[in-house]
């Protein structure tokens, strides 16, 4: 069964150094779905090993599998307009509205 349109919730707003997390969900899909975040348009990478990740500054931990986003500590770079696509390989790609965060 393909995905249906994702539910995303993204906060509007967060102060500097807080913790935000992101989701990304929908049930229709089988297989289940997986989920791939975006910002400004482009896709976010998933952090596989501390080297990869330290090298590219990458603040965030992007969980595939349960669609979530997770921020330890947002600073204004994070700022910018984040969506998510579910796909599970059947029929197309969906994906959830844009939406903004502001730090």
């Amino acid at each position: 069964v393909a995905p249906t349109t994702p539910v995303c919730e993204v906060p509007s707003s967060a102060m500097t150094g807080a913790v935000v997390q992101m989701s990304c969900k929908e049930t229709e899909g089988s297989p289940p779905s997986e989920y791939q975040w975006y910002k400004n348009g482009v896709a976010l990478l998933e952090k596989t090993g501390t080297g990869s990740a330290r090298a590219a500054n990458i603040t965030y931990t992007m969980n595939k599998k349960s669609g979530t986003l997770l921020f330890n500590t947002v600073t204004k770079n994070d700022t910018g307009e984040y969506f998510c696509e579910a796909s599970n390989g059947i029929g197309l790609s969906q994906k959830c509205s844009v939406k903004r965060m502001e730090v």
